[in-house]
């Protein structure tokens, strides 16, 4: 895990996984096939680091913050992969302040399914196509 500029990237052979505070973005993009949902505790904390960063001073006519999961250039995610975002989804719904974004590709089969299962579980979040 590298951080710099204010960014925590998490580099695989295949995969890439970044957070940008500045825009409340994680990326990931390629192939993630991590072993087991253990191999997936650094992405885990880097999420976790990313909902701690999510601004929260605002005013009440202010929209609430937002955390953006930008999923469409993950090619691949494995069962352990899809697991540890169910887990994200579910710590998410216990922090109602923050509003979570999930951008999704149509080109990318395994999320149409995977991405409708997890709106099943915090129906409050967005997916947004592309």
């Amino acid at each position: 895990m590298t951080a710099q500029l204010g960014m925590t990237e998490i580099n695989g052979a295949d995969y890439s996984v970044w957070h940008s505070p500045q825009n409340s973005t994680v990326v990931f993009q390629g192939s993630l096939s991590l072993g087991s949902t253990l191999d997936y505790t650094p992405i885990i904390q880097l999420l976790e680091a990313a909902i701690a960063s999510v601004p929260s001073d605002r005013s009440a006519d202010e929209v609430s913050p937002t955390l953006r999961l930008d999923l469409r250039k993950l090619e691949f995610l494995n069962s352990s992969g899809i697991n540890m975002l169910s887990r994200f989804v579910i710590m998410m719904r216990q922090q109602p302040q923050i509003a979570l974004v999930i951008l999704g590709s149509k080109a990318v089969i395994w999320q149409g399914r995977s991405l409708k299962n997890l709106q099943r579980l915090m129906p409050t979040m967005q997916v947004e196509w592309a």
